[in-house]
């Protein structure tokens, strides 16, 4: 992690594992070429989204001082998110599912630094400073929707993963990381493409993050508002591209009511969505999040959570009964009748309860994995965790004595007890036990040679959730930064080109008006003659001149710009419509 960015409360108390994310915004960086894609889309939308985006839009852009004309300072955006509970990080570009979650929940809004190439000013696949400014930024000024938001990054971040899901994530990234570099491989672009659709086109069965993954797109990223037959946008995604934003009006697209169906439907970044979903109000948006939690192993535990666990092949934590965590790579789990009876983690694993390490009990005492049952004995109806001091005495569950063991499921440990460990409400939660056997029938599973033998005690597993119970205890810092994939040395052209942009802007703002801008549209229409923005920036100049002479003859170079590249058209006639209305934030 770089530390040289601004921070603030929120950001400090953030965990070291999210921090490692984050990296300076160097605003330095942003040429004059981005800072016109940031302004033409941010007044096309303006325009475009008062008809159309829920009324905590616009409400949102002045609360959170996002700027027009500007690409916005995490500095300046920080000194006013506060006011609203809320703080942003810059970070590099895609992070995983769990961690962008997470920051959600301690009301940090993750914002990628990066800006889409001109090329993709309409979408990028990536996730850029427009997508997450411009769309994420305002809508949290609404106070129901800001909770939903920090409520779903506190359920998303315990959601768990499977092995796809991670292979999703990383040819997504690397596609994204391709696609917006500035002097892009076809090739590459293809064999990525490929990759993504490759695995999306895979049927295997969706897992809570993938289901929540849904549930996150259809709601925060292309969400709309309101009623099936008069909707209103409030989704980042819809937001901030200026193509789906009108898109997503017309009658080409499905619009449903929201439920928790919609966590079945997956989607694709590459294509306009064919159907979007509807919810009648903000407050709904949280009804359903809660339906989804239900059914999610961290509410629900069991043997299906500690299968989803295994499957994952990720860190996980899974919770007993009696409130002891175990946290680690979780490999197997050894059923009976339908219930978990004994599990199994590998490599670094450590004991917690109510997300405190238990002292003693980290990944140096237990480097190779660790393993317990749970449940009940065999023909005891009292658990292990509901018995009094009397009780374990009576079964011979006592400091210094030799135990035999028999649980259901024909789980048997054989040993000398030590000692055990007792929870805040006086259960015991774990026992010590020398010269110790675990079997499972005629399979052994821990042996005297292993050393001491830590049985954790619980009936049942009531919860299974991704992650770490103790973040302290695990070493997390594995993130690598795709900033250099993306840093190549600019040619002469393009330092030519980010000139004349910068020409333009300093004239506009009024930091030198003694450029020429008829030199300048010599040199556009000598050496860039198919630079449309460019040229509609000069055309703002012109009419907001009153040379209307000048602004003429740039008119009919845009116009020879659009017969050659038909695809430019709209773009071209949206930004000329803009300079006549000179739109601004009322």
């Amino acid at each position: 992690m770089n530390s040289n960015y601004q921070s603030n409360p929120l950001i400090d108390r953030l965990p070291a594992h999210l921090k490692q994310y984050i990296k300076p915004q160097n605003y330095e960086h942003y040429s004059a070429i981005n800072q016109a894609t940031w302004r033409y889309v941010m007044r096309k939308n303006v325009d475009y989204l008062k008809k159309v985006a829920h009324d905590s839009y616009t409400e949102g852009l002045k609360k959170t001082g996002i700027a027009i004309d500007h690409i916005p300072s995490m500095y300046g955006m920080n000194r006013i998110l506060k006011d609203i509970g809320w703080a942003a990080v810059a970070v590099d570009g895609f992070i995983p599912p769990n961690a962008f979650m997470e920051f959600q929940a301690h009301n940090v809004l993750v914002i990628a630094s990066d800006i889409r190439q001109l090329e993709h000013i309409q979408y990028t696949p990536a996730p850029d400073i427009i997508h997450e400014g411009a769309g994420h930024a305002p809508i949290i000024a609404n106070p129901e929707y800001a909770e939903y938001l920090r409520r779903f990054g506190e359920i998303g971040a315990k959601a768990i993963s499977n092995e796809q899901d991670h292979q999703i994530y990383q040819a997504v990234r690397s596609l994204s990381i391709l696609k917006e570099a500035e002097n892009p491989d076809l090739k590459a672009i293809e064999a990525a493409e490929m990759k993504v659709n490759e695995l999306q086109e895979q049927t295997t069965e969706l897992s809570e993050m993938a289901r929540i993954r849904n549930l996150h797109w259809w709601t925060v990223e292309y969400g709309l508002i309101g009623s099936v037959s008069h909707a209103k946008i409030y989704g980042a995604g819809l937001l901030s591209s200026i193509g789906e934003s009108k898109w997503c009006m017309t009658d080409q697209v499905k619009k449903l009511p929201y439920t928790l169906e919609a966590a079945d439907q997956g989607f694709d970044i590459t294509k306009p969505q064919p159907q979007l979903y509807v919810t009648p109000d903000f407050a709904h948006l949280s009804q359903v999040l809660e339906e989804f939690a239900n059914t999610m192993a961290i509410r629900r535990g069991g043997l299906s959570g500690i299968k989803k666990l295994i499957a994952s092949k990720a860190l996980g934590t899974l919770e007993l009964s009696t409130g002891i965590q175990i946290s680690g790579v979780f490999t197997e789990v050894i059923e009976h009748q339908g219930e978990a009876i004994y599990f199994q983690t590998k490599g670094k694993t450590a004991l917690a309860y109510r997300d405190e390490e238990l002292v003693g009990h980290g990944t140096n005492r237990y480097p190779n994995g660790f393993g317990s049952p749970i449940g009940k004995l065999k023909g005891i109806n009292l658990a292990i965790e509901d018995m009094s001091p009397r009780d374990l005495k009576a079964y011979n569950i006592y400091e210094d004595h030799h135990v035999q063991l028999e649980f259901e499921g024909d789980i048997h440990i054989d040993g000398k007890i030590i000692t055990g460990t007792r929870n805040l409400m006086g259960k015991i939660i774990l026992i010590s036990i020398e010269n110790c056997t675990v079997k499972h029938q005629n399979r052994i599973l821990f042996s005297p040679q292993q050393g001491i033998y830590q049985m954790a005690i619980g009936k049942k597993a009531i919860s299974a959730f991704n992650g770490v119970a103790d973040f302290k205890g695990f070493d997390l810092i594995t993130h690598q930064s795709s900033s250099d994939e993306r840093a190549e040395p600019k040619n002469e052209a393009q330092l030519q080109l980010e000139a004349l942009y910068q020409q333009v802007r300093d004239f506009r703002e009024g930091k030198n008006k003694t450029i020429s801008r008829h030199k300048v549209f010599e040199q556009i229409q000598g050496s860039f003659p198919d630079q449309w923005l460019l040229t509609i920036e000069l055309y703002e100049l012109a009419k907001t001149s009153s040379d209307e002479k000048f602004a003429l003859e740039i008119a009919q170079h845009l116009e020879d710009i659009k017969q050659r590249y038909p695809e430019f058209g709209h773009l071209i006639d949206d930004g000329i419509a803009l300079v006549e209305q000179a739109v601004t934030i009322k």
